[in-house]
């Protein structure tokens, strides 16, 4: 059964309305508080068939304000590489030991980065990475010579995003404590990139509901007209 709050929060939103943005924005504001710092999410159903390769929606942004995660970044790297990765911040550096220990079970980062010449130590690791979302990949920049940089990026609230089997779209776009104008730049960028990321092939209308929600809170729908003008 849903709590005293939750209730409360429900009767602020209109089960039919669709909102602009900065409208949805104001009603999650406006819900009443956990006693932590909420999770913001995006969840997006797309007009894709997801089953088709080549109606994969996928990419990397980087938000204006971050996601306000303190990530744990982890760079597989050789000599000078490693140095440039620990001097741009990463927690946990490392070349064919770390493959090993990762084999072995140990798993203490959110993001992945690997120089392109440790990916076929790293391959190995596709059963343990792929099914958390962690293996680097080329095109999302954290297979790269220039891991300072794509350290940088991965703490500094550059999120990766790709359709699940039902065809949505899932992520974190910031925290309650972001405040409105924020959290509306956050959510039009990431949207924005939503848009771009359309396959060719996608038919019909691409983006079909957007849902924004705190870790506690009601859902709240918003008006994909008003993405797609």
């Amino acid at each position: 059964m849903a709590g005293k709050r939750y209730r409360e929060d429900i009767k602020k939103v209109e089960a039919d309305k669709r909102c602009t943005v900065e409208e949805a924005v104001a009603i999650l504001d406006g819900f009443s508080k956990a006693k932590f710092d909420e999770t913001v999410d995006v969840a997006i159903r797309l007009g894709i068939d997801p089953k088709q390769t080549d109606q994969t929606v996928r990419g990397a942004i980087s938000l204006p304000h971050g996601t306000g995660r303190k990530l744990r970044v982890a760079v597989f790297a050789k000599g000078e590489k490693q140095r440039e990765a620990t001097d741009a911040g990463a927690d946990v550096v490392g070349g064919d030991e770390l493959v090993e220990k990762v084999q072995g079970g140990w798993i203490e980062f959110d993001k992945v980065v690997a120089t392109p010449d440790m990916m076929a130590a790293v391959g190995k690791l596709g059963k343990v990475l792929g099914p958390r979302g962690l293996m680097p990949n080329p095109k999302m920049g954290s297979v790269t010579q220039d891991v300072a940089k794509a350290v940088k990026d991965a703490k500094g609230g550059r999120i990766e995003f790709r359709n699940d089997k039902q065809g949505i779209v899932h992520s974190p776009v910031g925290k309650r404590s972001f405040g409105k104008d924020k959290l509306k730049d956050n959510v039009s960028v990431f949207l924005e990139a939503i848009v771009k990321a359309k396959p060719a092939t996608a038919k019909g209308v691409y983006l079909q509901s957007i849902t924004l929600s705190a870790t506690m809170s009601p859902g709240v729908k918003i008006d994909p007209e008003s993405i797609a003008a």
